[in-house]
């Protein structure tokens, strides 16, 4: 049995190829929507992809289901309560996917979303009576679960999802031996749990002593568990979530359409009428020089998830970069999540500037120490979440989390310096740029947030 796992560092996506090696039928579960490294893999390895199996509708990227279908004629596979506008095929609980010597077996897992599937997977040289492993999508994950309430906008309850998800997971997954690998959809950093576990694969019986949501607990103490302090979902997930049943463009596609080099006056015309232009360079690069009323999210940092929080899902995106490569790549993250939109990029970057001051702007950064030693009145916000609020902060800061901060200006004066911070750096400098876009003049970025905050006050 071929088996290998790939994982998207910025989306914290684990997806999967798993193929027979003697027929060289291969399936691909819950691939990322740029499907290079499937086709890539396949054909180093004599494999032909001839399924490809979501587990459920993500919430957090759109998958590459449909790349796969119309790149190399795949099959698609859903489960049974899985309705869809492309053509598919259903999986109810026990059907089986046959490639040679590998068996994958339905278990159908609701709980994250209804419609959620888990697969179980025999290598039948090995034992044909006890499985492998078992890929769990967003049921079970290495050190949590899959939490129950993103689709409540959509007409299920996070209780109801919670107490599917109890049922899944012990009177299903648990079921299964101790030995059993678990391989999930996400790993740490994704929102789509509360504590992910950064390892790749454990078994089962580990998770059964370890993961805290597995527990000994009746039913209506694990849905109160699952259902309370969950963090803040991105308001892009429903979207995703019902762009993943659509049938749609493809990222290739999605990308020549994107393909189109702006004169700065163009921009600035775009931009004047309501097109977002966003500044994908680092946070020193934008501060440095910028074109006004640009926002910085950049591309070192979880630039989909604050892409997707921050940017409307329908306004027309205009991109500047540095280089040509870093276009490419800001088109195809933004792409990841659905936001097709771009419609082009700045041509020659800040180099079209050059000849325009009036057009540049500039964000004021200071250091902990410089920040220390400020002997005027400032007003500091922290723009983390609660909960990372919570574990420490600056004296007397105000804390206004970034996704709320439009929401939330009039509480921000303009008459006096207004320092903005994170926990590390990059979310603030997205802040900074979003109130000067609003027409703050007084804001200075703190370099290294909180963290940098932390070892001078230390």
């Amino acid at each position: 049995m071929f088996f290998q796992r790939y994982y998207l560092d910025c989306l914290s996506l684990a997806s999967y190829m798993i193929a027979d090696e003697e027929t060289g039928d291969a399936v691909v579960v819950d691939p990322q929507r740029d499907i290079e490294i499937y086709l890539e893999d396949a054909k180093e390895h004599g494999l032909q992809i001839k399924h490809v199996i979501l587990t459920h509708f993500h919430a957090d990227f759109i998958a590459g289901h449909i790349e796969l279908q119309k790149a190399v004629g795949a099959q698609i596979y859903l489960g049974s309560r899985g309705a869809a506008e492309f053509p598919h095929q259903s999986l109810s609980e026990g059907d089986e996917v046959l490639m040679g010597s590998v068996k994958i077996t339905t278990m159908e897992t609701p709980g994250h979303t209804p419609e959620g599937i888990s697969l179980v997977v025999y290598d039948l040289n090995e034992n044909p009576d006890q499985p492998k492993m078992i890929l769990t999508g967003d049921t079970l994950f290495l050190g949590d679960v899959g939490r129950p309430d993103l689709l409540a906008s959509l007409g299920v309850t996070a209780e109801e999802l919670g107490g599917m998800l109890y049922d899944s997971l012990h009177e299903k997954i648990l079921k299964l031996p101790d030995e059993t690998l678990v391989y999930p959809a996400h790993g740490a950093g994704s929102m789509c749990g509360k504590q992910l576990s950064s390892e790749a694969v454990t078994t089962l019986g580990e998770q059964r002593r370890y993961n805290y949501a597995l527990q000994p607990m009746s039913k209506a103490a694990f849905i109160d568990m699952v259902t309370t302090d969950l963090p803040e979902a991105p308001q892009y997930f429903v979207h995703d979530a019902i762009l993943n049943r659509k049938e749609r463009q493809t990222l290739d596609e999605s990308i020549k359409a994107a393909w189109h080099a702006y004169s700065l006056v163009e921009v600035q015309q775009m931009l004047n009428s309501g097109t977002q232009v966003i500044d994908v360079r680092d946070a020193a690069e934008f501060a440095a020089g910028h074109l006004k009323g640009s926002i910085n999210i950049g591309l070192e940092g979880r630039y989909a998830t604050w892409a997707g929080t921050m940017l409307d899902k329908q306004a027309p995106i205009v991109v500047i970069a540095s280089e040509e490569d870093q276009i490419e790549e800001a088109i195809i993250r933004l792409g990841r999540i659905g936001f097709d939109h771009v419609k082009g990029f700045l041509k020659d970057g800040l180099n079209s500037l050059q000849d325009h001051p009036e057009l540049v702007s500039q964000t004021r950064r200071i250091s902990a120490q410089a920040m220390q030693e400020l002997d005027e009145q400032v007003t500091i916000i922290d723009i983390r979440t609660p909960a990372e609020w919570n574990t420490g902060h600056i004296e007397n800061s105000i804390n206004i989390p970034l996704n709320h901060l439009a929401e939330h200006l009039s509480e921000i004066p303009r008459d006096q310096t207004v320092i903005v911070h994170c926990q590390g750096g990059y979310r603030s400098s997205i802040a900074a740029s979003l109130l000067e876009k609003q027409g703050f003049d007084n804001i200075i970025d703190l370099v290294g947030g909180f963290k940098a905050w932390q070892t001078i006050a230390a």
